[in-house]
This record gives C-alpha cells, sequence and structure tokens, in this order.
C-alpha cells in the first residue's frame, strides 16, 4: 500500500507539472544560473538600445547647435558685444517739493527709489528687452544698481535723477507689459498725485556699447 500512494503521489506531481508545461508559452529557466543568465542577456540588449538613442540625440542636438551661433548668443547675453535696435526709453525723476505735503505722503514718496528702477528693469525683461542699459551703462548679470540716499550708484559710479533706462526689443510690447505689471502701476499712482517724473518714449534706434567691466570669474570652476 505504502508503495502504491508513492506511485499516485508521483503520477499526481508529473501531470501537474506536464500541465504547466503546456500553460507557458516559451521555456524558462527553472534554477538561479539559468535566470541569471536570461537577465544578463536582457539587460545587455536594452543597453545597447540605451546607447543607440543617446547616440541619435547627440547627433539631432549638434545638428541644431551650431557653435558660431552659440558663442554670438553667450557674448549677446553676457553684454560683452554692442547691440543695436528698436526699443523704449523709460525716463523717471524726482518730484517736485509741494508747498505742503498731503496727509498720507512723506517726503520718501518724492524721489525715485531702488525699488522703482527695478521695477522698470523687471517690466521691460518681461516685456521681452533683449538689451539693457541704465544711464549709459549696459545691464548684465554682474551689474550692480543701488540707491544711496538720493542718488544711483552704477558698478561704482554715482548718478542723480533723472534717472533713463533704455531697452531694445518691440517697444509695443516691452510698452504694453511694462505699463500692465504691478509696481509700475502703483508708482504711476504717485506720479498722479505728486508729480514724480515718468517719461515713456519708443525709439527706432538705440545704440548700447559692450560691457567694459571685468567678467572674469574668481569661484567658478567647469564642471566635471
Amino acid at each position: 500500500m505504502g508503495l502504491g500512494v508513492v506511485g499516485l503521489l508521483a503520477g499526481l506531481m508529473f501531470s501537474t507539472s506536464a500541465g504547466l508545461a503546456d500553460d507557458q508559452s516559451e521555456r524558462q529557466p527553472e534554477n538561479f544560473r539559468d535566470l541569471v543568465r536570461v537577465e544578463s542577456e536582457r539587460l545587455a540588449e536594452t543597453n545597447a538600445d540605451v546607447v543607440a538613442l543617446r547616440e541619435e540625440v547627440a547627433a539631432l542636438l549638434e545638428e541644431q547647435n551650431d557653435p558660431a551661433e552659440a558663442d554670438e548668443l553667450l557674448a549677446h547675453a553676457s553684454g560683452t558685444t554692442a547691440v543695436t535696435g528698436p526699443g523704449l526709453l523709460v525716463r523717471l525723476d524726482d518730484a517736485p517739493t509741494p508747498v505742503q505735503l498731503p496727509e498720507w505722503a512723506s517726503p520718501d514718496d518724492l524721489v525715485v527709489h531702488q525699488q522703482d528702477l527695478e521695477a522698470v528693469m523687471n517690466g521691460l525683461w518681461a516685456g521681452g528687452a533683449e538689451a539693457l542699459m541704465v544711464q549709459g551703462h549696459r545691464v548684465t548679470m554682474t551689474t550692480s544698481v543701488r540707491c544711496v540716499g538720493n542718488v544711483l550708484l552704477i558698478d561704482g559710479a554715482t548718478y542723480s535723477p533723472p534717472y533713463e533706462i533704455a531697452a531694445i526689443g518691440d517697444p509695443d510690447e516691452l510698452e504694453e507689459t511694462l505699463l500692465s505689471t504691478a509696481p509700475i502701476q502703483i508708482y504711476l499712482q504717485y506720479v498722479d498725485a505728486l508729480n514724480l517724473g515718468w517719461q515713456v518714449r519708443a525709439e527706432e534706434t538705440i545704440e548700447m556699447p559692450a560691457d567694459e567691466s571685468n567678467l572674469s570669474m574668481e569661484y567658478a570652476s567647469v564642471p566635471g
């Protein structure tokens, strides 16, 4: 009886194994060595696909990026080359001292502040300005514009009002975007109430010199 039971169980195991084999569309490894081999082959195929795709992407990028054009764009963005084009001139000035200030106003409200200049510059950048100039100084990534008292400090040089900001770009787009910004709308309220200076003029040609400051980096390093 014991041999019979063992034989019956063995038959059931063989029939179950055969049934499972019939349900599988392809053969699968049944030990770790074969599993590692199969997965290694699959990984190699995947890596080969990745390498091929990377080579394709690099070829496409090489076609789109012209080194000469990239150098020109870099020089333009860094302000190391002079530029000319149509644009917008914005002029800000302190208000004349009134006989009597309104109760809500203070003497500080009568002068142009750093935040007013920054609002104009940011509004012009938002309007698509390709280049900016403040008081004849080309604005670059290293330009420092600060108000000290009632004078303007730009890269170590001081200026008194009126202040003039020039932008190269589409004059209509520049002016529309500039006037729609919240800080400028607030400034214009002071223009109406206290007669702060404000002029906007489109120009067919604005000439901006190249930035002559030292652009060498002290702490920068090449990645990698």
